[in-house]
C-alpha cells in the first residue's frame, strides 16, 4: 500500500517555527504580530496564503503578500529546525510501515525546496517515494493534483493508496482525489473539525497506523 502524509501538523508539530517566521516578515515589513495560536489558524494552504490572513484587514493584496514573502522565506530557510519536531512515535511508526513493505510519501502546501529539506533533516533514514511541496504554476490542495502525480510516479492504484493529514484542507484533498482518509487528531486542528468530513479512519497516535494498514 501506499501511505501519503501531509507534512506540518501530521509529520511535524512545526507550528512555532512557522509563527516565527511569519513575525519576521511582519516585523520586518511593519505589520503588527501574531500570535502562535492566531497562526495555528492560518496555516495549511501554502506560505501565500498563511500571510494574506496574518496581514491586516486591508492590507490582504497580492502586493502586500508578495513584499512579506522574501523575508518569510529568508527567515524560515535557515530558522526551520529551531523548535520542530517529529510527533512522538512518528519515526517508529514509518520505520514499522517501510519494514511491512508498504510505500511513503509526502504531499505539502509547504514549498517545494523547505519541504524537501525538512524531510531530509528529520527523517534522513526514511526512504520515500516521493517527496512534494507546492511548486510554481502547480495548484494547492485540496486540488487533488499532487496526489494525483503522486499515484502516477508511484504507480499506485487509488484502491491502495492512504492519505493521512491533520487539516479539513487534507480531508477534501483525499476526497478530491478518491482515496481513503486518516485524520491524524495529534495535529493543528480540533477533532469536530476532522470528523465533520467523514474521514474513513480517524487516529490519535502515529502509532494506531499499524492497526487499520
Amino acid at each position: 500500500m501506499l501511505i501519503i502524509f501531509d507534512l506540518d501538523g501530521t509529520l511535524l508539530n512545526s507550528i512555532q517555527d512557522l509563527s516565527n517566521a511569519t513575525n519576521y516578515a511582519l516585523q520586518t515589513c511593519g505589520y503588527p504580530l501574531r500570535t502562535t495560536a492566531e497562526c495555528l489558524q492560518f496555516v495549511g494552504s501554502g506560505v501565500s496564503k498563511l500571510l494574506e490572513r496574518a496581514l491586516p484587514q486591508g492590507k490582504q493584496t497580492p502586493e502586500h503578500i508578495a513584499s512579506l514573502r522574501p523575508f518569510f522565506i529568508h527567515y524560515y530557510n535557515t530558522h526551520f529546525t529551531d523548535c520542530t519536531f517529529p510527533y512522538p512515535g512518528m519515526k517508529q511508526t514509518l520505520c514499522a510501515l517501510k519494514a511491512r513493505g508498504h510505500q511513503l510519501a509526502v504531499a505539502s502546501n509547504k514549498y517545494h525546496a523547505a519541504t524537501q529539506k525538512t524531510i531530509a533533516h528529520f527523517f534522513p533514514d526514511i526512504s520515500f517515494a516521493v517527496v512534494l511541496g507546492q511548486r510554481d504554476g502547480a495548484p494547492v490542495k485540496p486540488n487533488p493534483a499532487i496526489v494525483e502525480e503522486i499515484l502516477k510516479t508511484t504507480k499506485t492504484a487509488k484502491e491502495e493508496c492512504l492519505y493521512v493529514g491533520d487539516s479539513d484542507v487534507d480531508m477534501q484533498t483525499a476526497r478530491n482525489a478518491g482515496v481513503k482518509s486518516c485524520a491524524a487528531l495529534w495535529g493543528f486542528r480540533p477533532r469536530e473539525v476532522l470528523e465533520a468530513f467523514t474521514p474513513d479512519f480517524l487516529i490519535e497516535r502515529p502509532e494506531d497506523l499499524l492497526k487499520i494498514i
